[in-house]
This record gives structure tokens, sequence and C-alpha cells, in this order.
């Protein structure tokens, strides 16, 4: 495999879709200003039984690209609700010889895939993990995520188990996942550290870093999305802790609750308060530690009550019967 010009590899870029319309605009401008040679990638689309727009939008889409000599696709997967199913749909019907993911919420910057791809030409590396920055926020909420780089891949690529990238932007060479095999189908979450694992327990492949390779994300802006993300958290502790055995998370005791507020109410309200009014630190600061603990409780509860099916420990594979439903767009 070479990044030579004219001579690129082959990519499926997949991205799994659940009541996209609000995000797929965007995203789908997105993948279509990317630098990466437009004969030589695919935007496999995959409808996770969205009840919106979602279809209308992507088949209009698929219109507009082949104009520009772009291939998008649209894939269903509406046996299984689970963005891992509909990673695996595409997958299935993916033509590259490399596989690279985003999501519906994320906006791929230009020259995103070419950069990210570009480790991948090397024979020990089998897995690329690009950057993930948050699009700038409205919101109290965006604000603290942007803030405290929530989402920063840096955080998972120092996991003491393995490292791990989230599947908001990672690239893995096709024949690893006829090796290991694909994403566990009925997983809802953590799915993206339990691939990246496997690569490593199974196989001398490395996963490597690419910080210029960038998608903007957007942040969780209501305080119920921001729950739902970390209780999503506590549970992936806890299902990564059966399948592979991770130490579950910490947590925090009442009285270390109280102290913590208390803290904050005493000391850091009024000195980061004084420093936001003097321009020092962004006026998030203020209010940064009590939304941190609220994201510790959800995250504490999501662990708490997390009960890994049976069924998530399943792994699906590449000769398994896909389920496959593509749409041509309609007339």
């Amino acid at each position: 495999m070479t990044n030579d010009e004219g001579c690129l590899p082959k990519v499926s870029v997949i991205v799994p879709v659940y009541n996209g319309e609000a995000d797929l605009p965007e995203l789908i401008s997105c993948l279509r200003a990317q630098t990466y040679r437009a004969e030589a990638v695919e935007y496999l689309l995959v409808d996770n039984g969205s009840h919106d727009r979602t279809a209308a939008i992507i088949q209009t889409a698929i219109k507009k690209a082949a104009s520009q000599g772009i291939t998008l696709r649209y894939l269903e997967e509406d046996a299984i609700q689970s963005s891992y199913a509909a990673r695996n749909t595409g997958i299935r019907a993916a033509q590259g010889q490399i596989i690279a993911f985003t999501d519906a919420d994320c906006r791929p910057q230009p020259d995103w895939l070419e950069l990210l791809v570009i480790p991948l030409a090397k024979t020990s590396i089998g897995m690329a993990v690009g950057e993930i920055i948050a699009l700038p926020g409205k919101t109290l909420l965006e604000q603290h995520a942007e803030n405290n780089q929530v989402l920063s891949q840096q955080h998972t690529l120092a996991h003491p188990f393995y490292p791990y990238g989230q599947t908001a932007n990672l690239a893995v060479k096709r024949q690893i996942l006829e090796q290991i095999g694909l994403f566990r189908p009925y997983l809802t979450t953590g799915g993206d550290a339990d691939i990246c694992w496997r690569m490593q327990q199974q196989t001398d492949w490395q996963l490597d870093f690419v910080p210029t390779a960038i998608v903007k994300h957007r942040h969780r802006s209501t305080l119920t999305e921001y729950s739902h993300q970390w209780r999503r958290y506590g549970c992936s502790n806890r299902y990564l802790h059966e399948l592979h055995g991770v130490e579950l998370m910490r947590e925090l005791t009442t009285s270390q609750y109280l102290y913590r507020l208390s803290r904050w109410l005493l000391k850091e309200l009024p000195v980061n308060s004084i420093k936001a009014i003097a321009h020092q630190t962004p006026p998030i600061e203020i209010i940064g530690t009590p939304i941190g603990l609220f994201g510790a409780w959800a995250r504490t509860a999501g662990q708490k009550t997390a009960q890994l099916p049976d069924q998530a420990r399943e792994i699906a594979w590449l000769d398994d019967a896909p389920g496959l439903n593509e749409h041509e767009p309609q007339s």
C-alpha cells in the first residue's frame, strides 16, 4: 500500500446515522470537501433506524455528489439498534483497503482523510487515530466541554490498559478486521476501545496518532444530553470491565462531593470570578467544578446500573450474514 500520487489506497469512510437530519447537511458538505482524491474514496452513510428525514437528505445528496464525481452511498441497518451494528453493515459493503470512521455530529476538516491514512502506509501500523476538537460552543455546557477538551483522543490514548481511539476519528486496515473480527454488534458503548484493544492483544499491529487529522465535534448543549453522555461513559466502564477486566472508575464518596463543592464555593468561585472579570480565565471556569461533579455523578450512576447483555459479547465477522440493504437514489 502506498500514498504516492496516482496510487492512493482505496478508502471507505463509514458514518452511522440515527435521526441525523440536523447534522447531515454540514457533515455531507465536509465529506464533499475532502482533499483525498475522489476516485479513491467512497462515503457510506448507514441509517440505523431513523424516523426523521435522514433517508431523504442522503438520497438527495447522492445525486449532487455524483455530479462532482464523488461516491456517496446510502445503507440501512434496521435489525439491531446500535451504531456498531451500523458500522459493521458499512464494513461489509465497503470496497476499500482502509476503513475510516466518523460520526454524523462531526465536521471532518478538508485534509482530514488525506492526513489520517498516511501512517497506514507503514507495515507496522494497523490503525490511525486523528484528533477531535470542539466546535465553538454557545451554551455553558458546550463551553465547558470545549475548555476541558472532553473528547480529545489524547485522553483515550493515555488509557492505562491499552491506548485506543474513538470512532469519531479512526481508520483501520481492512485486513485487521478480517483477522480479529468486526465490532460487537449488540454493544451500545465502548466498542471503539474494544476493537482497538483486540487488535493490540491479538496481533502485532500498532496504533498511531495523527494530531493534524482533525474532526470537529458538536458537544452536548443541555443537561439531559450531558447526563446521558456521562452515564454512557459509566456504562462503557462497566462493559469494558466485563469484557477485558479493566479496573472500574473510582467512585467519589458523599463527603468528597461535599468537600469539593465547599472548596469551589469558598475558594474557586470568588477567585475565578475575579480572574474572569480581568479576562485572565474563561468565564466558564466559574462553574466548571459543579458541572464536572455532575458529570462524575452521572458516570458513577451509569457504571453502577449497567449490565452487559450476553449478546453484547458476540463479535461479528465479515462472512456473517450481512443483512445489507442498499438503496439507489430515488428519482
